[in-house]
C-alpha cells in the first residue's frame, strides 16, 4: 500500500480545483454548521482515542461543548489537537454534504465567565445545572482548518471539496 499517495490525493487534486473566494466559502460553511448542532469528536492522546457524538454550540467562530464527562478527556489531557465532523445523512453522490473541522481544544473552567456565558447563549438555567449534583465540563473548541464537502458548490461551478485556513 503506498499511503503517502493515497493521504496526497485531495492535496494534489486540490492543486487544479476551482476555489470559491474565502468570504463566500465562510459564509457557507457557517450555515452547514448552524444547519445542524450534532458532531462526531475525535480526540486521541496517548493509548487513549475516541470518537464521541456530541451535541454543539457555534459562537464567536467557536464550537462549545458540554460534556459530563468520559474517556475523552483522557484522550485531552495528552493532546489537544482535535477533529470533529458534521454532516448529512448520506442519500447519494449528488446530495453529499459534510466537513470536518480541524482544530485545538480548550477546556473552560466550570462556572468561569465563559461557562456562564455558553450557559447563558444555551439558555441553560445556571441554578438547574448546579442543581445536577457534578459538574458539567466546556469543551471549546477553536477551528484551525475546515474541509467542506458539499454537492451544491458543483451547481455553482466549483469543486465540491473546498479547504479553509484560520
Amino acid at each position: 500500500m503506498d499511503y503517502n499517495k493515497a493521504a496526497s490525493y485531495w492535496a494534489e487534486k486540490d492543486k487544479t480545483s476551482k476555489h470559491m473566494d474565502r468570504a463566500a466559502l465562510m459564509a457557507a460553511a457557517e450555515a452547514f454548521i448552524a444547519a445542524h448542532n450534532t458532531c462526531a469528536l475525535s480526540c486521541g492522546g496517548g493509548d487513549t482515542i475516541r470518537c464521541t457524538p456530541i451535541e454543539y454550540g457555534y459562537r464567536d467562530g467557536c464550537f462549545w461543548m458540554f460534556s459530563e464527562g468520559g474517556l475523552k478527556f483522557r484522550a485531552l489531557e495528552g493532546s489537544k489537537r482535535v477533529c470533529l465532523a458534521i454532516y448529512d445523512g448520506y442519500k447519494d453522490f449528488g446530495q453529499l454534504g459534510g466537513m470536518q473541522v480541524t482544530g485545538r481544544a480548550e477546556l473552560i473552567e466550570p462556572w468561569s465567565e465563559e461557562y456562564l456565558k455558553e450557559l447563558a447563549f444555551k439558555k441553560i438555567p445556571e441554578a438547574a445545572l448546579r442543581g445536577i449534583g457534578h459538574d458539567m465540563y466546556l469543551i471549546r473548541v477553536v477551528p484551525e482548518s475546515i474541509d467542506f464537502l458539499n454537492s451544491d458548490f458543483k451547481k455553482q461551478g466549483f469543486d465540491s471539496r473546498q479547504h479553509l485556513d484560520f
